[in-house]
């Protein structure tokens, strides 16, 4: 099943290649058909969903010595106040009720 990457302004010019069991292809088609949409808008929705939470779950990064000094010296600023965090954080979870 040949499935196109959509592109920020468009058209849709690349090819993606997939090879799938018929079970899954079933599965696919018929969650893809639950929410009204292609099998290729459906794909690639869940999978540029899914690369975009990998990429932003990435633990590691690296940075210059500069930033890495500006990074550090933020994150050892006490944090501003914040009335609506700080009431937040002072109300019970309604299993502690």
């Amino acid at each position: 099943m040949a499935v196109t990457q959509t592109p920020h302004v468009g058209s849709r010019a690349e090819t993606i290649n997939l090879r799938a069991t018929r079970k899954q292809k079933t599965l696919i088609d018929q969650a893809a058909e639950a929410l009204g949409r292609s099998r290729t808008d459906f794909m690639l929705d869940t999978i540029c969903r899914e690369a975009e939470s990998v990429l932003l779950d990435r633990r590691y990064f690296s940075l210059s010595e500069e930033a890495f000094h500006k990074f550090t010296t933020m994150l050892d600023k006490p944090p501003k106040e914040n009335s609506k965090l700080r009431r937040l954080l002072e109300t019970k979870a309604p299993w502690e009720r």
